[in-house]
């Protein structure tokens, strides 16, 4: 009698194992993790002990989120808008944050930091609000949020710029500043153009 009451305990002890584990998985099925917090997460874990490393690592990740969630709104003012300025600004992103995200990879291999695999929750929100909208309600939108999003880029890389701690991040930021600011100043005048034309 004994032994099946054991018996009994063990199976029902990894039902509810298995059944715990189940709903865990379930869970993790629902809602994918955000790429920004997977890539973190990593480097926390790297770089637990050196905060120096931990500051850069945390540049990094911020600057390829931009990098790609710029781009993939480039591509969508691209193929959604029917205004020439609105096209061609996105056309830019395109180029121009494709060509930053291929420059900071190697900085990220070197410090062995860990990246955002794909475009972040951040990125995806930003998105679907765009795309829902169209026509001129579109292009005012981009617009817009072509101004905020190169004001904070402007501003996360001249704190790198100064704040770096590893040398040729410091340099390479700085180097991006000009371009960024040239971005701000397009996007400042896209939107006035915007707003000008009559719905």
């Amino acid at each position: 009698m004994k032994k099946n009451k054991v018996a009994l305990k063990s199976l029902f002890g990894m039902a509810l194992l298995s059944l715990t584990l189940g709903l865990g998985s379930c869970k993790n099925e629902a809602k994918p993790e955000d790429t920004k917090e997977v890539a973190e997460e990593q480097n926390d874990e790297k770089f637990e002990s050196n905060d120096a490393k931990e500051d850069d690592s945390e540049f990094l990740v911020a600057a390829a989120e931009s990098d790609l969630m710029e781009i993939e709104l480039g591509k969508l003012a691209q193929s959604k808008s029917t205004n020439a300025d609105v096209k061609a600004f996105g056309k830019m992103m395109v180029d121009d944050h494709t060509k930053a995200s291929n420059e900071l990879k190697p900085f990220a291999e070197r410090l062995q930091v860990s990246l955002p695999m794909g475009v972040t929750d951040k990125g995806k929100e930003q998105y679907n609000e765009l795309n829902e909208k169209s026509g001129h309600d579109f292009d005012e939108k981009f617009a817009k949020m072509m101004v905020t999003n190169h004001e904070k880029a402007v501003k996360l890389m001249e704190e790198a710029s100064t704040d770096a701690v590893d040398a040729e991040i410091r340099s390479w930021a700085a180097g991006k500043v000009p371009t960024l600011k040239g971005h701000l100043e397009h996007a400042k005048m896209l939107d006035e153009k915007i707003k000008n034309i009559k719905k």
